[in-house]
């Protein structure tokens, strides 16, 4: 049986494509696939960049959208009857007071015609915490495990029910009343990932308070700038933790911070620390009497029942900081009606969630996946959430497979740089595991090369798990660009397709739109529910940064492309786009040609002055185990730019890297390396949140090299 059609993509046989009949026409209607060899999930490995990977019958029969036809009345119906669709999801929350049906999105995104405004659900009455927990709990679920907690070492774990997370929750939360929060207030959280960090958060919005997660390996100078911004009443911490081997003395870090901002006019009377008895003994914990206060000595004291503080829908629920390369951090305000429809209905779809699921994102708390994919959008599903304190490669490469074995994690989430790293240290520590529970893969925080979702789809998925690839931002709150498992084919490193309410356009640098195939700004028109309202005390930063770009429209900061089927392939960052001759590059194009060479692992590039092409290409890269630098590698690398992308592209340097600068979650800190390039070694700034910091030295070291 071919496709509807009777045509059959070239080099598939009628049996694999015997069940994607329906899949011949793709949701953006963009008519039949030609040209493109087909794969289907279990039967085929994934091996060339225009494979087209279906869904296996047995997934898209079970999925929650298993057909593109679904996909798109659904779709449709998100984007000419927003109201009701939203409205519609909205209903099956609980809402202590309903908003004004005639008024569900009130929205303003063009400059020109007054300031930029969104309101979803305004007037409505809710709390994200009780619909996060007490209503999980009031339809029996109590008993079922919220959370596991899989600690910094092999055999340090824990978990909770819902009706044990609620209890801790209140406990806390009542705890904060006590000291003076409440409503409106904010809250710094600076914790690593224990389950206090969740809690937290939920229990400060119970409350009506409004939390702030510092990623905790952010520096001293990094913390006392947020504190300065938000003013919190209390800054929530631990003693310390353990990254691997290495002790983190968080509380040390929290009181240097507190001093610094004493010295800006910001005084935070009350520190609550956490006693992570693992990484620190409290004697040996530096303390401020007066100020400082266990954790343990007060909170367990307080009652297991707290009443819910009903909140608008518009209401801020959290403050989550930006930090760009230069200047002040961005305070992206989310607030909570919008945000909690948005999170939970993203989560549901996006991983086709089952009650059975258990369900692991690696992302730390710090960052918006973290809020969004860690706590909200699963534990507003019912979901079993777990929580990992330790690192992917400790002791060794093969934590996340055994983690995924122990718990039968079924759903895995993660960032490509993870992938990259796994794949550097090679197949066999994933083999040596079973993962047969896993029955779909997930990636986030930047595009993922062709080479590593083929190697994250054939490896650590045996060729079963569909990849949901989400493209999204801490301002969006949720995922905008994202396959749905189950209801179409996949390409690797393609986003593939918008998510319900969103209507992506891309358009020239006069904003012009542009259709079809092509590449430019990836801009959004219309407001969609987990759209941030604003820059916590700098709404004219806001519209100047996301609105003015492009009137009318959402300017993301990414480039785009789409291709002749529909899909959308993100090219990273504009400012991560080089110049060279007029040619604009991405970076993760070149970073993408560079890693398909088989003995490189992992490859960063930057832009860098060049004299006669306006900017040159110059590319950090790190090899596979046990290659040795060599100058016929680095032309072979030099070369296979050339062949996959053009001599326009061609790198002007490579330069050797053991390893590249990363934060802890995995985030290449692309400032240092321009810096590095660029030879400006003494404006290097602050490297204190990177997972190694040694790092930077071996690679000024080999700049010459």
């Amino acid at each position: 049986m071919g496709t509807a059609s009777g045509d059959q993509p070239a080099g598939a046989s009628s049996d694999k494509l015997r069940h994607v009949e329906s899949m011949s026409e793709l949701p953006s209607g963009a008519g039949k696939i030609s040209g493109i060899n087909a794969v289907v999930l279990g039967e085929s490995l994934a091996a060339e960049e225009h494979d087209l990977i279906y869904p296996s019958a047995e997934f898209s029969a079970d999925a929650l959208v298993p057909s593109p036809k679904q996909y798109r009345q659904m779709y449709e119906r998100s984007i000419n009857d927003p109201d009701g669709f939203w409205s519609e999801i909205a209903n099956t929350f609980y809402w202590k007071e309903k908003w004004n049906p005639s008024e569900v999105c009130s929205e303003n995104l063009d400059v020109t015609k007054g300031p930029v405004q969104i309101n979803w659900f305004k007037g409505g009455k809710t709390n994200i915490c009780y619909n996060a927990v007490d209503r999980n709990i009031e339809a029996g679920n109590g008993d079922k495990i919220a959370m596991y907690w899989e600690g910094n070492e092999p055999g340090q774990d824990g978990k909770l029910t819902y009706s044990e997370l609620l209890d801790k929750v209140c406990q806390l939360a009542n705890y904060l009343k006590s000291v003076g929060v409440g409503k409106g207030d904010s809250v710094i959280i600076y914790l690593p990932m224990l389950l206090e960090l969740p809690i937290t958060m939920l229990a400060c919005a119970r409350i009506g308070a409004v939390h702030s997660v510092v990623f905790a390996g952010f520096s001293a100078d990094s913390l006392a700038q947020r504190i300065v911004d938000c003013k919190p009443k209390l800054v929530i911490t631990c003693n310390a933790v353990k990254r691997g081997v290495k002790p983190i003395l968080l509380k040390d870090i929290v009181d240097a911070a507190l001093a610094e901002s004493e010295k800006e006019g910001v005084t935070v009377g009350l520190c609550l620390a956490y006693e992570n008895q693992s990484a620190m003994k409290r004697e040996d914990t530096k303390w401020q009497a007066g100020r400082d206060v266990w954790w343990q000595d007060v909170v367990t004291d307080f009652p297991t029942k707290c009443d819910v503080e009903w909140v608008d829908a518009e209401d801020p629920l959290f403050l989550l900081y930006t930090s760009g390369s230069t200047g002040k951090p961005k305070g992206v305000l989310h607030t909570t009606g919008g945000y909690m429809v948005y999170s939970s209905t993203t989560f549901k779809y996006a991983f086709d969630y089952k009650p059975s699921d258990i369900y692991w994102c690696t992302a730390d708390c710090g960052w918006i996946t973290g809020h969004s994919y860690v706590t909200y959008g699963p534990l507003l599903n019912g979901a079993t959430v777990l929580v990992f304190e330790g690192t992917p490669n400790y002791p060794d490469s093969g934590r996340c497979w055994d983690i995924v074995d122990k718990y039968k994690v079924t759903i895995f989430y993660t960032a490509p740089t993870l992938v990259r790293s796994l794949m550097r240290d090679g197949t066999e520590y994933v083999t040596r595991y079973s993962r047969k529970s896993l029955r779909v893969l997930g990636s986030v925080g930047e595009p993922i090369n062709p080479s590593a979702w083929r190697w994250f789809y054939n490896i650590v998925g045996d060729s079963q798990c569909p990849i949901s690839d989400t493209w999204w931002q801490t301002e969006t709150g949720g995922f905008m660009i994202t396959p749905l498992p189950g209801a179409w084919p996949q390409k690797p490193g393609s986003a593939t397709f918008p998510f319900f309410g969103v209507q992506p356009v891309i358009v020239d640098e006069k904003g012009q739109e542009i259709g079809g195939e092509c590449s430019g700004y990836l801009c959004i028109k219309k407001s969609w529910p987990g759209a941030f309202r604003t820059l916590y005390g700098d709404h004219d930063r806001y519209e100047t940064t996301y609105f003015k770009p492009f009137a009318g429209y959402y300017f993301t900061g990414d480039g785009c492309s789409r291709d002749k089927d529909g899909y959308y392939w993100l090219t990273g960052r504009v400012d991560d786009v080089i110049n060279v001759s007029g040619h604009r590059i991405g970076t993760a194009e070149v970073e993408s040609a560079l890693v398909s060479h088989p003995q490189c692992a992992e490859a960063a590039v930057v832009g860098v002055e060049h004299e006669v092409k306006g900017q040159g290409i110059y590319a950090f890269v790190t090899l596979v185990d046990g290659v040795p630098y060599s100058e016929e590698l680095r032309k072979a690398l030099i070369l296979t730019v050339r062949s996959q992308i053009g001599a326009f592209a061609a790198p002007d340097k490579i330069h050797w890297a053991p390893g590249l600068p990363k934060t802890r979650s995995g985030k290449i800190m692309r400032r240092i390396l321009r810096k590095i390039a660029s030879r400006q070694l003494d404006e290097l700034g602050d490297t204190s949140t990177l997972a190694d910091p040694g790092v930077v030295d071996q690679l000024i070291a080999l700049k010459d090299c």
